[in-house]
């Protein structure tokens, strides 16, 4: 049976980002591989992966880079859009399933959103997961961060994150 998983705010290519939100590491070619290595680690072939946004950054319009590097990533992508993905980039449409602004999970009871969004907004569920800020948390009841900074540079599995939806909605 096909896993679910979640992640965002990788910025693959993006070398500021990196001291911008104290990335543990040399460059952004190290930062690439270890994200690489972690989520080949995590998901299967068949595993649907939820990006939530802001896939990468820093390759000056030379989309080869990021399409390779995409396509060594497994599991059925799904972006949720980010404020740096462009809509427009036939890269993103190759080697994502599906691309959407939103995403609701009825029986999980949340919402998948990059920026975080009042719980008032959300249309499935009272928890919202989010990208978008980083190194930083909310800290307020019902957010859970997937930010590669909050879950270790790879993605978060189902079970995980409805665990923390669980703890902050306590």
């Amino acid at each position: 049976m096909a896993e679910k998983w979640f992640i965002s705010d990788t910025h693959f290519f993006h070398k500021n980002i990196i001291s911008y939100c104290n990335r543990p590491f040399a460059d952004a070619e190290e930062m690439n591989e270890t994200m690489v290595q972690r989520w080949n680690e995590r998901v299967k072939p068949g595993d649907k992966v939820y990006h939530l946004g802001d896939v990468g950054l820093g390759f000056k319009g030379d989309e080869s880079k990021i399409a390779a590097l995409l396509g060594r990533l497994n599991g059925q992508k799904r972006l949720i859009v980010g404020n740096h993905d462009n809509l427009k980039s036939p890269t993103l449409h190759r080697h994502f399933h599906k691309i959407e602004l939103w995403k609701g999970f009825k029986d999980g009871g949340f919402t998948c959103v990059h920026i975080p969004l009042g719980l008032d907004q959300l249309r499935d569920g009272t928890a919202c997961v989010h990208g978008h800020i980083h190194d930083k948390l909310m800290n307020k009841p019902g957010y859970v961060n997937v930010c590669v900074e909050q879950i270790d540079y790879a993605p978060l599995h189902m079970d995980e994150l409805l665990k923390r939806i669980k703890a902050t909605c306590s």
